[in-house]
């Protein structure tokens, strides 16, 4: 097993001094349960329940009181219940609408419990008149393994430690690239890359990615409340990935008949499910963002590992030395987006690109992101040189200077100015720096031109 980031988020979560029961959000396979497993070493007892079990999902019978569920947890579990720190952690609770309701009597009746809960497709699988208790409990992402953890299982504790260093040494780049390069191609799921880790061969991963796959294709009948939606969410799953990080339309999506109602109530289950995002534009940059519904949304997949094994672009990869070259630059797209939705600390938090507001306006900007008050544009460009004409359309519509190209190249920062004469820093970002891209920023806004200094 390799190191989860997300364990400090858990450790944070444990400290609080009013508990609530935290509930943990991803798509199957994206390695819940190993992630609460590690976690339970910092406490003195671990109780762990899986509802997929009948005997375990009958723990929550609805005649039982609270305190008679508590006792019944420790003792077919074969435990006394113990003075010291004790997690408990419900395991596939979409199983039990109400294990879901006591999660607030944990909250209200045993707060020195740490009590965590995790399932998949909570939301579709859950009848509506049942609902997390509000206010009562706590909500964090999972998604599949970031670079960091990337090189975490591929034993690269020097490179990690590399990247903790800002700015990153330039003596560092060619090595952290083709690391990057390597994730990019296999992906983050955890499956994936613990066999990765073992034998380093890309052909030894296709299994896995079909098991994937197939996994997903079987629990449309869950996904699905009938026939027909269960065939346009198959259909959007095996069409999705050559449409990754493009814009798509409702209406006919992968060459079907299927109206646009249609699949844009199948892309919300599967958006539930936490399998496929989709990344509106804004048009306005004024804070607070603003989603422009009207407009076609990009399409991001849970992971790129599995877009490239689909869509066949693994070999492109392969023989590639720059990401942008592979599917229109596309691979790379997604692979920015993966990372930036790693970092994210919140369900609630979105993706964002920019578009102008005018029909057959092609400026675009690949992402946005908000920091310290400000709209910050995100260009996704591999090559070292190019113009970037959408970039200087946005800087002119912004009341700052600031800006990011994430490439291949090194970290630098640059003085430019737009068609129209306004001056603005530009941040060079290594695609293998996005992880820590507030970091930099905040060093970045702070004063350019002494971070600029910083790294000769």
């Amino acid at each position: 097993m390799f190191k989860r980031l997300i364990i400090n988020d858990l450790k944070n979560w444990s400290e609080r001094p009013k508990l609530k029961p935290l509930v943990l959000r991803g798509a199957r396979q994206v390695g819940k349960t190993t992630i609460i497993e590690m976690f339970s070493s910092e406490f003195d007892q671990y109780v762990y329940l899986n509802l997929d079990n009948p005997e375990e999902k009958n723990i929550f019978r609805d005649d039982a009181s609270f305190e008679d569920i508590l006792s019944a947890i420790f003792y077919l579990k074969g435990q006394e219940k113990q003075g010291g720190k004790t997690l408990i952690f419900i395991d596939e609770i979409q199983n039990s609408p109400r294990a879901i309701n006591l999660l607030r009597y944990f909250y209200e009746e045993a707060p020195e419990l740490h009590v965590i809960a995790a399932g998949s497709l909570l939301e579709t699988l859950i009848d509506r008149q049942i609902s997390f208790p509000v206010g009562r409990v706590e909500y964090l992402p999972v998604f599949p393994a970031s670079f960091p953890e990337f090189l975490s299982a591929l034993g690269e504790p020097l490179s990690l430690d590399i990247l903790d260093q800002i700015p990153v040494p330039e003596y560092a780049h060619e090595k952290l690239m083709k690391l990057f390069r390597e994730y990019t191609l296999v992906g983050g799921m955890p499956e994936v890359l613990e066999t990765y880790a073992d034998n380093r061969s890309v052909v030894a991963l296709s299994r896995i990615y079909e098991s994937l796959i197939l996994t997903y294709m079987d629990d449309v009948e869950k996904y699905a409340r009938n026939e027909t939606m269960s065939k346009v969410i198959r259909h959007i799953i095996k069409s999705s990935f050559s449409h990754a990080a493009g814009r798509i339309t409702f209406a006919g999506f992968g060459n079907s008949f299927y109206k646009s109602r249609e699949v844009s109530e199948a892309f919300d289950v599967l958006q539930k499910a936490m399998l496929v995002k989709l990344i509106y534009p804004v048009t306005q940059l004024k804070l607070p963002i603003k989603e422009n519904f009207k407009k076609s949304p990009k399409l991001q997949l849970l992971d790129t590992g599995l877009v490239n094994y689909f869509s066949g672009m693994q070999k492109d990869l392969f023989v590639s030395s720059q990401i942008d070259e592979v599917y229109e630059g596309r691979i790379a797209e997604h692979i920015v987006g993966q990372e930036l939705r790693s970092i994210s600390k919140s369900l609630l938090e979105n993706l964002n690109f920019w578009t102008r507001e005018e029909k057959h306006a092609d400026a675009e900007i690949d992402f946005i992101r908000k920091f310290d008050g400000l709209v910050i544009p995100i260009e996704v460009k591999s090559k070292v040189t190019g113009r970037l004409p959408s970039l200087h359309q946005f800087m002119d519509k912004v009341n700052h200077g600031f800006a990011v190209r994430v490439y291949s190249g090194k970290l630098k920062i640059e003085k430019l100015k737009t068609m129209s004469g306004k001056s603005f820093h530009l941040l060079n970002l290594p695609f293998y720096l996005v992880h820590k891209i507030d970091l930099y920023l905040e060093k970045f806004i702070l004063d350019p031109e002494i971070f600029r200094k910083s790294m000769k």
